[in-house]
């Protein structure tokens, strides 16, 4: 029940995670090149991607409104770093050092406490590792959405869990090139089985006389050895 109480308050999320899926089609991360905002246009508000400019630091390159909404400002140019507390963001540049480096896809749970209006809200943040136009992996597509009022601007966030899931595995090959697969085996297992042995050449042994041990002797050669030493 916690689970589809948090994909509905958190569809944004699915949407953009789906989206990023779709454009990855089987390989490793996708291209920045391959966003369109039309795929993911009912989460645009809350999506966004980064730059990786330094190790464990990552600014705003494009923003939706809601992220502005939470800061009260304009937040292109910002690191991402800006929207938790003191206390998260070495817990944040783990991450971001995570998803470029691995890469690998993160989800953080976070949490602004209450203050003077300024009610409490829980908010998920997702990040998505993409390649620039130059082939490294330095971009990330992700969603920052919340639940509850915002109030009173800026809201910054303690980080209360995370998971971090590493992308190697999701693109490798169940075999090895060069190895035969299971169904290659299986055929060349049935071609063996179907495949009838070579009939025995019979081999022609020497007759023998029934009684004794001797050998018959063989039809006569058709060439003789003569002795003609000793005539003149």
């Amino acid at each position: 029940m916690s689970n589809f109480m948090s994909a509905t308050r958190f569809n944004a999320i699915t949407e953009v995670e789906g989206y990023w899926e779709a454009i990855r089609a089987g390989r490793l991360v996708p291209r920045r090149s391959d966003i369109d905002p039309r795929g993911i246009e009912r989460a645009l508000e809350f999506a966004f991607i980064l730059e990786r400019v330094a190790p464990g630091i990552a600014r705003m390159r494009v923003a939706g409104s809601h992220l502005s909404d939470i800061m009260g400002m304009e937040v292109r140019g910002m690191p991402l770093s800006a929207f938790v507390t003191p206390t998260g963001r070495n817990d944040m540049s783990e991450v971001l050092e995570q998803v470029f480096d691995s890469p690998a896809r993160a989800t953080l749970d976070l949490m602004s406490p209450s203050a003077i209006g300024k009610p409490a809200i829980d908010a998920k943040l997702v990040l998505l590792p993409m390649k620039s136009d130059l082939g490294d992996i330095s971009r990330a597509l992700g969603c920052f959405a919340t639940h509850g009022e915002i109030g009173r601007a800026p809201r910054r966030f303690d980080i209360v869990g995370h998971t971090v899931t590493p992308l190697l595995g999701d693109f490798m090959p169940s075999t090895r090139p060069g190895t035969p697969d299971s169904s290659t085996k299986s055929e060349t297992g049935e071609r063996r089985r179907n495949q009838r042995p070579f009939p025995a050449i019979p081999q022609k042994r020497p007759e023998v006389t029934p009684g004794t041990s001797r050998l018959r002797p063989g039809p006569r050669p058709y060439l003789s050895v003569v002795d003609t030493s000793g005539d003149d």
